[in-house]
Order: structure tokens, then sequence, then C-alpha cells
């Protein structure tokens, strides 16, 4: 069956065009060539824009697609250009101006406020635009676009204006060729289109017609030609750093300073190294830490800016996740578990006792470099390398000595590695083209020092459309190879298809994957089961235009049917069926009614899943439902809540969310959510014996309260808060032996114990960004975390005990300053 869908697939491919879509359509400008730059302040009555053609006729993407702009929206664009940069204006007209929403934001933050968006593709390929954002406060936003996915987390310094006018408001921009990549051609033509929010209205406007029944926004870009005789500067730029952090614990305070710098290099006109030195990591936001009882790791979010931005070409085929670097220590050896503890005297009258006095919880990356781009054909190269310093545990050993009816005792420390000198690298290929397609060729490598585990990763990744943009297939071959002392080599692969239809009302997708016992991509990635093949498919259907009461509508349905791999048994079958609606008021919401049969979980055990051994759990049902009221308005809400009952078990679990939201005004915003979750009868695992696995019946709630607010004293200045408390308890009221079949047997005389676990985070950020690419960030978090065996405490008690605990108070003080190669130049 494997070798007939490579086979098809490969069919499919051949019979799909590789040329870029056209549009007869399409519009097409000429841009201007001007000797004087103009003045950027929103005012738009410099000489240069006087000849520069118009570029207007907006229509509407949403929510009425396609229909034109009436003239008292209508937007008037005009773009310019010069040795430096690209200009552009924009006039967009509004009846009623002083009442255009000016929330204010920081950069790459959106409020309830107007926009103007322009995205410039210079290699014309449909799918790679640089976007640009400037709102009606000001505030700027940028992001390269992949494919559609718009990545805020990429930055580039360029200026912008805006005025609110009688007619509406203006806004004026200026590019620098550093901001964007283009190659160094005499006569250049570039894809744009501009994009226009209007919150009150809920529209968004475009130049080009961007249908939204078939294919992506990027492929509907306009041509501005013209673009003569510019060369692409040498893009150098330097952001160096200082910091200073002061951590107290119990007591005890440690102060910190590091000293470093980040850099950007273009190597040619479309490829740039992106460096980190020295890096400093001292006021990233902290992790959403919750009580994990189950067989599976917790993943986080990066929130570490190298790892965020500009990183989409790493991120093809799901193998990187960057966590990884600079995580906990692998303690591959376990040494914990190695320590000598000897309680009584041996022959020779002696006794050993060792213990860990100190085991680092991070390892500290020295530094990291990536190196992308893509060429003008569509090829996509990427190459990252990050190192890890070697990280140790101190262990205190204690030898008592028994002699002549004394006791003499010696205290030793020694070091063990517990994480070894570490490098990490990626590397990428990955071809576009028909502005819709991509197969993508990707490898990750961990080189351990020692006798530590080296890991390898390879991966073909495809998306495959027909020209019209209306069908795909999708695919995947990955091949994991871990080589230890023990395993030298281990080798795993999984494979993923699906055949799909994604245009028009109608939208279906039919699929099948694996994963092998073996496959592990976890020393650079994240998976959290293998061991596993599954049929899926999955039909929907959706509004493409507005109705008298409705914005949109949808439905959709997915089923799936679920085997093990390894003996091919059947291990469950799940479906469901999900719905969202907005009115024309502004009001959203949906439900959700998902299935799941009786299924056999053979991770649940923790015995390996090659062990036969497997826990049956019950047939269920859940029914959930959710809101979101009018945004625009000055009190939002969120809620969302949900129901799970279960057949011939008595466990059922509910919960549910509330997060009302108030702007008090334009600067000034708080935003607060409750999140509450309980099951009852709960089963799963908590120990084992010499003869069997032990499980636990258990009830379980958890509590998580979260406060976040911002007050902005301009678009470069503001403070925010945010604060989240989540505290979970588990009080247990039975144990059992796992039996042969799945099922749960009492056990006599076993006494487990119940949890109760916090974790408390409060952070204030003061942000100022003094100069372009410039800031200087003051952050102070006060955190606290305790788990105990307490169950059965109420709120209030809870957290008279939880402040009982140590806290941290951590004060940092961060400068960047963004240093332009060009601009240095120019000075000296």
């Amino acid at each position: 069956m494997f070798k007939r869908i490579l086979v098809l697939q490969l069919v499919l491919f051949c019979t799909f065009r590789i040329y870029a879509q056209t549009n007869e359509n399409r519009k097409k400008t000429t841009t201007t060539r001007v000797s004087i730059a103009p003045k950027i302040d929103g005012l738009l009555n410099d000489s240069a824009w006087k000849n520069a053609e118009i570029l207007t006729d907006f229509v509407i993407l949403r929510p009425d697609n396609g229909k034109l702009v009436s003239s008292e929206y209508q937007t008037a664009v005009k773009v310019i250009y010069d040795n430096n940069a690209v200009y552009i204006s924009a006039k967009m007209r509004d009846p009623d101006p002083l009442n255009i929403p000016q929330e204010f934001a920081v950069r790459d933050n959106f409020g309830q406020a107007d926009f103007f968006s322009v995205t410039i593709n210079p290699n014309d390929d449909g799918q790679n635009p640089f976007q640009f954002i400037v709102q009606s406060t000001g505030n700027q936003a940028d992001a390269k676009v992949s494919n559609g996915n718009e990545d805020f987390n990429w930055s580039a310094v360029w200026e912008s204006a805006t005025i609110i006018t009688d007619k509406g408001w203006n806004v004026e921009i200026k590019l620098p060729y550093r901001a964007i990549r283009f190659a160094n051609r005499p006569v250049q033509s570039w894809g744009f289109n501009f994009h226009r929010r209007l919150e009150k209205l809920n529209e968004q406007h475009t130049w080009t017609f961007i249908d939204n029944s078939v294919g992506r926004w990027t492929q509907y870009d306009g041509l501005i030609e013209g673009f003569n005789n510019i060369t692409p500067p040498t893009r150098l730029n330097l952001y160096p750093y200082a910091s200073a952090t002061s951590v107290s614990f119990d007591g005890k305070t440690k102060f910190d300073y590091s000293v470093g710098m980040d850099l950007k290099y273009g190597l040619t006109d479309n490829f740039t190294l992106d460096a980190t030195l020295i890096p400093d990591f001292s006021q990233v936001g902290f992790d959403n830490v919750e009580l994990n009882l189950g067989p599976f790791e917790q993943q986080f979010s990066e929130q570490r800016q190298f790892f965020t931005e500009g990183t989409e070409l790493f991120n093809k085929g799901q193998l990187f996740y960057s966590r990884r670097i600079g995580g906990s220590p692998i303690d591959q050896f376990n040494i914990s578990s190695n320590l000598i503890k000897q309680d009584n005297f041996d022959g020779n009258g002696s006794r050993i006792h060792e213990e860990i006095i100190d085991y680092p919880r991070k390892v500290t990356m020295l530094n990291a470099v990536k190196i992308s781009g893509r060429t003008k054909s569509g090829l996509g190269i990427g190459f990252f390398n990050a190192i890890t310093e070697n990280t140790e545990a101190t262990i205190k050993t204690t030898t008592e000595q028994m002699n002549g009816g004394k006791t003499t005792e010696t205290i030793t420390t020694r070091k063990e590695v517990i994480s070894p000198f570490t490098n990490y690298n990626i590397m990428v290929l990955d071809q576009q083209f028909n502005q819709n397609s991509t197969v993508t060729l990707i490898n990750t490598n961990v080189t351990r020092d020692g006798r530590f585990r080296d890991a390898n990763v390879s991966a073909l990744d495809w998306h495959l459309e027909t020209k019209d943009s209306k069908y795909n297939v999708d695919g995947s071959f990955k091949m994991s190879a871990i080589s230890d002392d023990i395993n030298n080599p281990n080798t795993g692969y999984t494979f993923d298809t699906s055949f799909g239809k994604n245009s028009g009302h109608w939208n279906w997708e039919l699929g099948y994957n694996f994963e092998n016992k073996d496959f592990n991509p976890n020393d650079l990635g994240i998976l959290f089961s293998n061991d596993q093949q599954s049929i899926y498919g999955s039909a929907g259907w959706r509004t493409l235009h507005p109705t008298t009461k409705f914005n949109r509508y949808s439905f959709n349905f997915y089923n799936q049917a679920n085997f093990q791999h390894f003996s091919g048994i059947f291990t469950g079958y799940e479906a469901g069926l999900n719905a969202s609606a907005q009115t024309k008021q502004r009001f959203t919401f949906g439900g959700n009614l998902n299935y799941g049969s009786e299924n056999r979980d053979y991770f649940e055990p923790r015995q390996g899943s090659t062990s036969g051994i497997y826990f049956k759990r019950p047939e269920k049902l859940n029914v959930g439902g959710w809101i979101s009221t009018n945004s625009q308005k000055k009190l939002e809400i969120n809620a969302d809540a949900y129901f799970t009952g279960h057949s011939n078990h008595s466990q059922e679990s509910y919960g549910f969310e509330v997060t009302p939201r108030y702007r008090f005004t334009n600067q000034f915003s708080l935003q607060y959510s409750l999140n509450y979750n309980k099951t009852d009868n709960d089963q799963g695992y908590v120990s084992e014996d010499a003869n069997n696995v032990i499980f636990g019946q258990r009830d379980r709630k958890s509590y998580t309260n979260t406060i976040s607010g911002k007050y902005n004293f301009s678009t470069n200045s503001s403070l925010s808060l945010s604060f989240r408390h989540y505290w979970s308890d588990v009080a247990y009221n039975g144990y059992y032996n796992l039996n042969a079949d799945g099922s749960l047997s009492k056990k006599a005389n076993y006494n487990g114990k119940d949890v109760n676990f916090n974790s408390w985070n409060l952070d204030l950020n003061y942000f100022w960004q003094f100069a372009p690419g410039s800031q200087l960030i003051v952050f102070y978090r006060n955190s606290i975390f305790d788990a105990n065996n307490k169950s059965g405490l109420d709120f209030y008690k809870n957290l008279e005990n939880l402040f009982n605990q140590p806290n941290q108070h951590t004060l940092s003080l961060r400068f960047v300053y963004f240093i332009d190669y060009n601009a240095l130049k120019s000075i000296f």
C-alpha cells in the first residue's frame, strides 16, 4: 500500500504544471523615480508626489468579497522611489474622520484601530512578500509572509507617519532598500498589493481583487514596473546590547550582567546571516506551567526572539522544537539513580552517602547562527547552527569510617556531566513553484561530546496544488537515526499523505499516516507518541459572501480510525462535528460535538508501546460551545464551556473559561481570564511494583487566573502587566492493578499521595523605543512555585499556604542600540 501511494503521488506531481499562475486581469502600473525624497510627515504635500500615478479603485476583501468600495471610503495610493528607498503614500477617505478608531499599541501589536498595509514581493513569486503595516495611531507592524502565513516576529527598521484630516487619514512610508531583499538587475518589476482595514465597518479593502474562494491571498498581487538602476545596499545591521539582572530568592541575592550583540548581514542580494553572540534571554516571558500527570512532556511556546524571527524555513517538516536548545539537561544516564546511599556500616567499618547539591535546570547556549534566503527561481536555502556548553551537576560524598569505637567523617565533592558540549544543525532546501506548491528537503542533526547519544533526522515534505489552486496533495516521509553506545544506530521512519480540495463552498480531505515504533525526532524536535497509524478524513462547508443576518458561517466534520503500527491492532475511532458563525453585529459563536470509541491506550502504562500492555479507555462523548462579543466595543467578552461523559464508567469532565476585556481609553485596557476544569473519577498511571502496573482513580480540578493590562504612553513607550496563577488539586480515591485485558482491578494496601500544585508569575514590563530599532526595557518578575500533598484546601487557604513559600524577585535592565552600516558609513 505504501509503494502504491508513492507512485500515485508521483503521477499527480508530474501532472501539476510547474510554472507561475497567470492572471489576465492583473493590475499593472509604473512607478516614478524622484531626485528629492519626500519628508515623512503624513502631509503628502511634497513635490515628489505630484507626477506619481494614482492607484485606486479598491475592492472589498471581506466580508463582501469582490464588491467595489464606495467613493466615500475609497483609497488612493502612490509609489515612488530613489537610490535609497521606496516611498508609499495613501489617502484614505472617511466621511467621519473624528471617529476613526485609534487604540494605541506597541510595535507588532494591534489595537482597535484602522490600518494600511503594503505587501512587496521583489521576486514576484506569489508566495513570499514582505508586509509593512501602519495603524491610524502611527504604530508600525511588519511581517515576512510565506505561503499566506504572516510572521510578525520578523522586524525591519523603516519610517512612517500618519495624520487625521478632514477627509479621512493619510499615511506616508519610507522603506529603505535594506528592509527588503531584491536582485541586482538594471530593470525590475515587483509584485505589490495594498490593504486597508476599517474597524467601524468591519471591512478590509485591497487594491487588487483577492478571490476568497480559491488560492492564497499572496497569489493576487498587482505588478509595479519601472524600478530602474537601483542597487541593493550592503545589508549590515548591528544590535549591540547591555543588560544587568538582580535575582533574589530565599534571602539570597545574585547580580549578573551581560554584554553581547545580534548581527544581521546580507551575504548576497537574497541571503541573510543572523547571529547572536553571547545571547541574553533574561527578559523572556514565563512559561504556562501545568501539573502533568500524563505520559508525555508539556510543550512550551518559544519566546526568545532569535528563535522566533525568520525561522519559517527551519519549521518545515515540523522537526524543529527550538526549546530543546538551552533547555533542560539531557541527563541520559540519570545520575540520581547511580548515587551511593549506603545506610549501614559494611564489613570494613565504613558507610558512604552521596547527594546532589547543585543541579542546573537549564543549559547555557553559547551562540547561534542562521543563514536563510530564497533565489529568484524559488529555491529557499536555510542553515542553522547553535552550540551549548558542557553542563555539570555537583555531588557531595560523605564517608564515615568507624575505627576503635570512634567515627570519622570525610566530605568530598565531584562533578558529573549531565549535558555535554552539544552542536545543533539544521539544513533546508525548499523549492517553490506555480505560486502555490512546494517540495522541501530538511535535515536536523544533534552531535554531543563523549558517550552521550547523537541524533540525525531527515524529511522530504511536499505540498502540491493544481494550477487553479482547487485541489492539493500534502505529504511527507521522515527518517530518524539515534546513535549511542547501546543503539548504533536505531532507525525509525514515518509517512503521511492526504488528498483534498480547499476551494469554493465545499472542502474535503482524505489521508493516511503512520509512525513506526523507532521513529524519534525528539533530540531537536517534539513528538508525543509513535508506533501508530491512522486513516482520517474531513469535509466542510463555508460561506463566501455575507447573508442578510450573518457575515459568515461554516460547518466541518472529521473522523479518524486509529491502529497500532507495530501489530496493526485497531485502537479506536473518533469523530466530530463543529460549526461557527458571526452575525452582522459581530457576535461570534460556535459549538462542537465529539465522539470517541472505547480505545486501547498503549502509552499511559509507561511500559513501551510494543510491550503489549495497554489501558482500555471507555467510550466518550464531548460537547462544547463558545462565544465572542464585538471586539470594537469597550467591553468585550469571550467565553467557552464543555462537558465530557463516558459510557460504562463514572468519569466525567466539565469546565469553562470566561475572559472579559475592558478598554478604558485608547491608551489603557485590562483583561481578566478565569479558567476552571474538573474531572471526577479520572484514571491514570501512578507507579509500578515487581508484578503490576499501578493505576489510581482521582478527582482533579484546576483554576487558572490571568490578568493582562497595558498603558501606552505613545506608540513607542508602554507599561504592561502579565499575571498568571495556576492551581491544580488531585485527590485519589482508589488504587488498582492494570490487568492483561486493559481493565483495572482493586489493589489493597497501597497508599499513594495526593497532589497540590501551584505556579504563580507576575511580570511588569516598561518598554521604550527611543530611536528606530533601539530599545530600553525595564523588567520585573515575581514568581512562586509550590508542589505538596495538601489536597482539599479551599482557594483562600491554598493562597495562604502558597504565600508562605519563598518568593523569587527578578529585576532586569536591558539596553539595545540599532546601528546601520550604511548610515555609519555616510557619517564618516
